[in-house]
């Protein structure tokens, strides 16, 4: 019992120490001193012993601190000095994956250039290209794609750095991507979602217009069976639904509860859309798994206009 308690007191002692490492005064105005670009102190305390690689209890750094700052001259500094560019914070944050959302393409090419690795990923998985295609940063997709990042890695959810791209609307990047070897149809996220369905989703149809260039399946589904334009239907986005449909896509499609385009835009109450439908040819006699039309489930939604134009569909489509 003895033995046991001596041996808790150490690994507290330990840990303790571990807790307070790189929290001296000199250290923590070091870290400040970065912060601010304050280079004069930053040399001072490097030449009275200040390790360059002092962390706060996140394990930040000062080079991580001058990057988030857009300090390049204190970046540049920390680099000369020794700073270590692959430290990693708690939340496997890198000094590069700071550099990326920081949007600097300066503070990017130094860290490349001192050996800063391209595929280290933050906790939700996110490396510096995601980081960067996802906030649209051109030249810095395009310095990570020169140095060998991989398009199609996966974050924790399963999506890449062309979904986040097409997720937040960002056609030149996905053009930048498909350049550099992002494939349009592989890997899938979590809910089998392609790149496609993300924009739809999302209502970018720029995006979309830029995918289908591309090559992307128009008619690609994901683990639920919806299409592109199930999703753009589902959310309202007219335009995007329209363009869709303009360049090819089945109005007529399925997903695996037997929900089409139109009874969607059913469920929506949504008039215009259930008219663009019908003029694009949807069936309104499509029936889902429970058996019920668009009218069917219009008629749950008490939406009288959509109610109307379906019931003059359905005498049409007898008609024909």
């Amino acid at each position: 019992m003895m033995h046991r308690q001596l041996i808790g007191l150490f690994l507290g002692l330990v840990l303790s120490l571990t807790a307070i490492a790189g929290d001296s005064p000199e250290e923590k105005e070091f870290r400040i001193a970065a912060s601010l670009g304050d280079t004069e102190t930053m040399i001072r305390l490097l030449d009275a012993g200040v390790d360059v690689n002092s962390a706060n209890k996140y394990k930040k750094t000062a080079l991580m601190m001058a990057i988030e700052n857009d300090n390049l001259e204190a970046t540049a500094l920390l680099l000369a000095r020794g700073a270590d560019v692959n430290i990693v914070t708690v939340a496997n944050c890198t000094a590069l994956t700071f550099a990326a959302e920081n949007g600097h393409e300066a503070l990017t090419a130094l860290l490349l250039e001192r050996g800063a690795d391209i595929s280290a990923r933050t906790r939700a998985g996110w490396d510096a290209l995601t980081i960067a295609s996802r906030y649209g940063l051109t030249d810095i997709v395009e310095q990570l794609l020169d140095k060998g990042a991989d398009p199609n890695s996966q974050d924790k959810h399963g999506r890449t750095a062309l979904m986040h791209a097409a997720e937040k609307g960002h056609p030149e990047v996905i053009a930048m991507l498909a350049k550099g070897g992002a494939d349009m149809e592989t890997p899938r996220d979590k809910d089998g979602a392609t790149a496609l369905i993300i924009a739809a989703d999302r209502g970018h149809t720029k995006v979309v217009d830029q995918l289908l260039k591309l090559g992307a399946n128009i008619n690609a589904t994901d683990n639920d069976g919806a299409s592109a334009l199930i999703w753009a239907v589902g959310q309202d986005h007219m335009t995007t639904a329209e363009h869709l449909i303009d360049q090819g896509a089945n109005v007529n499609l399925q997903d695996a509860d037997g929900v089409s385009a139109l009874m969607e835009a059913a469920a929506g109450r949504s008039e215009d859309m259930v008219q663009l439908l019908l003029e694009k040819n949807a069936d309104p006699r499509l029936k889902d798994r429970k058996g019920r039309t668009a009218l069917d489930i219009a008629k749950k939604r008490r939406n009288r206009h959509v109610i109307e134009r379906l019931q003059e569909a359905e005498k049409e489509a007898i008609v024909h």
